[in-house]
């Protein structure tokens, strides 16, 4: 159960639709179910307004199934899994319908809902080489109920093509920037933005850039105002966070 679902249920108890007792059923199942191998939390969708997300990274495909089953014979009717790998994915679909995003790794059972967050939420690339990164950032805000802007390749090697999409940047409500190498995406769209900026740093270059430790600490060191940092690589934390600031109203 999500919060807007638990809001939902309170205002139906409160014009008579739903009797309290009713209501109380949805209650009574523990925080979260023992599996054995994980405890999924079913109340984590009232406390934090999203229910929990799959990571699929070291997970057996038979885990993953089974994890998707007891979040959907709870009433979760959207699920998002990162990290899913195409094995998993093909073993999964059997059973359910899922949207999966190869180049992301991304899978998502259930429908897609309609955007209700404030404003948009851009998501730019400094290459090509980002987009794994940055669909799994888009297709997580996607998820939860954003508008995604997508702006790929438009890196400071041709720093004309970020320009060329100032509008969609300066309307932004919050900005994803994702780059590799040195990352200096982050800071030339943090002085042209006035929204927040999530910077990700990602482990794309040469032996110099140490796996995205390069594009991490210019981007710690960003001189531009309202710029903070996510983990190297990690999409799926900053398009959760873009999402938390687009619904701030």
């Amino acid at each position: 159960m999500e919060k807007r679902d638990l809001l939902a249920l309170l205002e139906q108890v409160a014009d008579g639709t739903v009797s309290p007792e009713k209501a109380a059923l949805r209650f009574k199942d523990e925080p979260f179910e023992e599996l054995g191998y994980a405890k999924v939390d079913h109340h984590r969708g009232i406390r934090q307004g999203v229910s929990e997300v799959i990571y699929g990274a070291g997970k057996t495909k038979e885990q993953i199934a089974g994890i998707v089953d007891a979040m959907l014979s709870r009433g979760q009717n959207r699920i998002l899994i990162t990290r899913l790998a195409p094995e998993a994915y093909e073993y999964l679909s059997v059973k359910h319908e899922v949207k999966y995003e190869k180049l992301s790794r991304v899978g998502i059972v259930g429908e897609m809902p309609e955007p209700d967050g404030v404003g948009k939420i851009v998501v730019a690339t400094g290459g090509t080489s980002d987009i794994p990164v940055a669909e799994e950032a888009a297709l997580t805000a996607e998820v939860l109920g954003n508008e995604v802007v997508r702006l790929y390749d438009v890196g400071v090697a041709g720093i004309h093509r970020l320009l060329a999409h100032r509008e969609e940047i300066m309307s932004a409500k919050v900005i994803v920037a994702i780059a590799g190498m040195e990352g200096a995406l982050a800071s030339v769209i943090g002085g042209l933005a006035d929204c927040p900026v999530i910077a990700v740093p990602t482990s794309v270059g040469y032996g110099a850039a140490f796996g995205g430790i390069s594009a991490l600490l210019s981007m710690l060191n960003s001189c531009a105002s309202g710029v903070s940092v996510v983990n190297i690589d990690n999409g799926f934390g900053a398009g959760y966070q873009a999402s938390l600031i687009n619904h701030v109203k």
